[in-house]
This record gives structure tokens, C-alpha cells and sequence, in this order.
């Protein structure tokens, strides 16, 4: 194309981030991965691997260990072994690890944000923008609660060991939310990072080793659902943070039960979007698109479900195809691009389901409804009006009052 078809067409060209040092890191381990544990990497008990495969093109990147029973063990072991010493070094020695961990992250930015978009394919531009700096910015936060243990938490003890399952919608930016509190104030962790994307977290886990932090403080067994239900059921663990589907939660929370086990569930959710005819329409568009398309979708609290006054709904729902025709879909490393392909490999299936449910109903929008709002709109009428026919009475009482002081 010529400079003046450019500029006459306006597309964008490709701008494809440079993943040679993330190639490089995963050729260094010859793509063959097991667990990290006590400060150094360990093969898998029985050798049994998956592949871990690169959305954008479906090419594998690396052979992910499946975690056993005896290497979850082995990983709780080591994380209680090294609670004595970690404890013993107090606040102000843990911050200094902390610090430590929130550099290394700043340090290797670049490498960590290719890497999260290579194994997860979200758009790099979330990586690099969103999700590495928010990695750095809770170490640095949580350092700052180390320091300050002795005085504003006091009466808080430690737990022990924190076994801790994140998802694979925000792989590192969940690990960095599960780990920095739990070492801050003194315990050790053993993290099961998703099975669809374990790199982070594996490479996460190498860089903080070398950055100091001592064997055993941080341990990560990778697998699948099983690896996750060997942590959740072992006994010298003693508390479970778990981020993920409201449906492992559930069996999550009936397995500790009775336990003595500590637990947390950030589970899913669905979050309404409601646009009134008073909106301005463009600016609603334009939240309704931030809401449901950041993160390919993937948000517990993306605005899946979108309710919209009846009088609008029309104008509302052009103007939002409009909008979302723009979206430029690509590979992960195009900094140019809204949307990329998701990580998970049964996502393919699951849309058909949902696409067939939606053709059967009558359903516009794939995983999206708009409702007619009469009703709630009314309500939010008649208690303004309402409002505001108090407001001018209290007004000319007011108003009165003055006139009879004088």
C-alpha cells in the first residue's frame, strides 16, 4: 500500500511485541517443566505431564508437571520447615524480601508481561499496562504492612502454611493478591497456579529465589483439579485461599468443613449494566464495551448482564454494534488489538453450548441480555419526583421563615 492508502484507510498495521527473551526462558528448561519447591526445581513424582499450549497459534510452549499427592506433600513439608525461620526474621526483615520481590518484578516486566500474554493470550498491551505494574504495586503495598506488623497488628498471629489456588483469567496478578499478604505477616505458601497457565508462576517463583527469598517461603506445584483437591485435603495445611468457579467452592467449602481449616472463596458473579434514558449513550457505550471486553471477558465482575430502558433500547443496541465492529481482534502480541483468543482449551465447546442456548431463545447477544426497564425506570422517576417536591416544600419553608423573622 501506498502512503496515501494508508492514510486514506487508517487500519492499523501490526505491532507485534518482541517474545525472544520469553522463548529463550522457556528453551532454557528445555519447555519441560515440574514444581518448584524449597527453592529448587523437582521432578514430578510419577513424570506424568500436560502441554501447555499458546492460544494465539495452539502451538505448545512447555510440558507442565501434573502434581501427585507425594509432591503436594513434599511442598507442604517445605513451606512448614521454613515457617521457624521466616517468622524469626521478623516484620522489617520480611519487608526487605518484599521490596525485594516488588524490583525483580519491575526488573523483568517485559518478561513477565510476554510471557502472561504468550501462555494466557490476553492482548499484551493489559499485560505490560495493567497486570505487571498492579504484580509490583502489591508487593510494594504488603512490604509496607511487614513494617509496620509490630505496631498496627499486633494482636494478629500467623496462620502456618496458606495453600493457595489461583485462576488462569489474571495468573500472576492473583498470585501477587494470594502471596504478598500471607508472607507479609509471616506465613509460607504452597500455589497451585490454573493448569491452562502455570508459566508465570513457575518463572515468578525461579526470579524470587535468586532475588533472595529463602527455600520453602514459596513453593508451586502445578496440576490440574486433583493437584488442588490434594492441597485442600492435606492436614498440616491450615488455611485455603481459593479464587475461581462458584461450583469448586462449594466442594472447596464442604471438604474443610469441620476441618479447623481457615478459608477464603472469591468466586464468580454475574454484574448488571444499567443504562436510563437520561444516559449519555456514547459514554455508556463505551463503559458497556470497558466492562464486558477487558480481559477477553474474563472478570468475575465484568458487566455480563446489560439492562436498558425500554425507550432506548433500540438507538442503545445500534450503537453499541457499531461500536463493538471496531474491536480489533488478534494474536496476544499485537499491541495494537482489543481482543485476542482465550487460553482455556474447552472455551471452544463452551461457546457452541452458549451459542445454540442463544439461537434457541431468541437471544440477540451471545452471553449478554437486554431487558426491558419500564418498570425500574418509573420506580427511579417517581422517587426523584418525589425528591424533589420535598426539596421545594422544605425550600419555601425555609423561605417563609425568613420572611416572618424580618
Amino acid at each position: 500500500m501506498s502512503v496515501a492508502e494508508y492514510f486514506s484507510s487508517m487500519e492499523y498495521g501490526p505491532a507485534p511485541e518482541d517474545d525472544r527473551a520469553a522463548r529463550a526462558w522457556l528453551d532454557q528448561h528445555e519447555g519441560r517443566f515440574g514444581h518448584f519447591i524449597d527453592g529448587a526445581w523437582r521432578r514430578a513424582e510419577d513424570d506424568e505431564h500436560f502441554d501447555s499450549r499458546e492460544p494465539a497459534t495452539g502451538r505448545v510452549l512447555a510440558s507442565i508437571a501434573q502434581g501427585t499427592s507425594s509432591d503436594v506433600d513434599a511442598a507442604v513439608q517445605a513451606a512448614h520447615a521454613a515457617l521457624e525461620g521466616w517468622q524469626a526474621i521478623g516484620g522489617a526483615g520480611r519487608a526487605r524480601h518484599l521490596y525485594a520481590l516488588s524490583r525483580m518484578v519491575q526488573r523483568h516486566s517485559r518478561l513477565f508481561a510476554v510471557l502472561e500474554s504468550l501462555d494466557n493470550g490476553k492482548p499484551i498491551r493489559e499485560s505490560r499496562d495493567i497486570d505487571i505494574p498492579l504484580v509490583s504495586r502489591h508487593f510494594l503495598h504488603h512490604a509496607g504492612w511487614a513494617q509496620l506488623q509490630h505496631r498496627e497488628f499486633a494482636d494478629w498471629a500467623l496462620l502456618g502454611v496458606i495453600g493457595q489456588i489461583v485462576p488462569w483469567n489474571f495468573p500472576l496478578l492473583m498470585l501477587a493478591w494470594k502471596i504478598a499478604p500471607a508472607i507479609a505477616l509471616g506465613n509460607t505458601v504452597v500455589l497451585k497456579p490454573a493448569e491452562y497457565t502455570p508459566l508465570t508462576a513457575l518463572l515468578f517463583a525461579e526470579l524470587a529465589h535468586r532475588a533472595g527469598l529463602p527455600k520453602g517461603v514459596l513453593n508451586v506445584v502445578t496440576g490440574d483439579g486433583r493437584t488442588g483437591a490434594a492441597l485442600v485435603e492435606h492436614k498440616r495445611v491450615a488455611k485455603i485461599a481459593f479464587t475461581g468457579s462458584t461450583e469448586v467452592g462449594r466442594q472447596i467449602r464442604a471438604s474443610t468443613a469441620g476441618s479447623g481449616k481457615s478459608l477464603t472463596l472469591e468466586l464468580g458473579g454475574k454484574s448488571p449494566f444499567i443504562v436510563f434514558d437520561d444516559a449519555d449513550l456514547d459514554s455508556a457505550v463505551e463503559g458497556v464495551v470497558d466492562a464486558i471486553w477487558f480481559n477477553q471477558g474474563q472478570v468475575c465482575c465484568a458487566g455480563s448482564r446489560l439492562l436498558v430502558q425500554e425507550g432506548i433500547e433500540a438507538r442503545f443496541v445500534d450503537k453499541l454494534k457499531q461500536r463493538m465492529e471496531t474491536l480489533r481482534v488478534g494474536t496476544s502480541l499485537d499491541k495494537g488489538i482489543d481482543r485476542a483468543r482465550s487460553s482455556m482449551t474447552c472455551s471452544l465447546n463452551a461457546f457452541a453450548r452458549w451459542s445454540i442456548k442463544a439461537e434457541q431463545k431468541a437471544v440477540r447477544f451471545i452471553s449478554r441480555r437486554v431487558f426491558r426497564c419500564r418498570k425500574m425506570a418509573l420506580s427511579f422517576r417517581r422517587r426523584s419526583s418525589r425528591m424533589s417536591r420535598l426539596h421545594r416544600r422544605s425550600r419555601k419553608k425555609r423561605s417563609s421563615g425568613r420572611c416572618s423573622s424580618r
